[in-house]
């Protein structure tokens, strides 16, 4: 009865371990790959005021896939995202453009949100689009940690 009783047990622990497992998976962009990079950045250097204020971008050209683009949400959260429109391969004319609060690549006019890294006018004819490559921004004092 006990060898029983154990071998229940047992089942019953692999089926919970087997039915906790999720077959979900992120939809990774075909167009970035995956870049590990950390870089700082101090707010006081006068080349980041824009980022003192809410909206303010700047452009970091020698990271990301063509440069990253920090955002200042609201004053005191920033966001960071490629610079390199996420719905085709880099190219020539891949790297977005800083448009008030919209990032704009210069291919296709795509806009995206700076605010939420969102397409904003999808072609009508698509059937899967990337929103920009967001990368982890932490704050430190005065200084920010880009990272991914």
């Amino acid at each position: 009865m006990l060898g029983v009783m154990l071998n229940f047990l047992m089942s019953l622990g692999i089926g919970l371990i087997m039915g906790s497992c999720s077959s979900n998976t992120t939809q990774r962009n075909p167009f970035l790959l995956e870049l590990s990079f950390q870089q700082q950045i101090d707010l006081n250097l006068p080349q980041y005021n824009n980022l003192l204020y809410a909206g303010g971008t700047v452009i970091l050209q020698q990271f990301g896939h063509k440069g990253i683009l920090v955002f200042n949400l609201n004053g005191s959260n920033y966001l960071a995202w490629d610079a390199s429109c996420p719905n085709h391969l880099p190219n020539n004319c891949s790297q977005t453009a800083i448009e008030g609060v919209l990032s704009v690549c210069s291919c296709e006019q795509y806009q995206y949100s700076l605010a939420n890294g969102q397409l904003l006018n999808p072609p009508e004819d698509a059937t899967q689009v990337y929103p920009l490559l967001n990368y982890q921004v932490v704050v430190r004092g005065t200084s920010l940690v880009i990272s991914n």
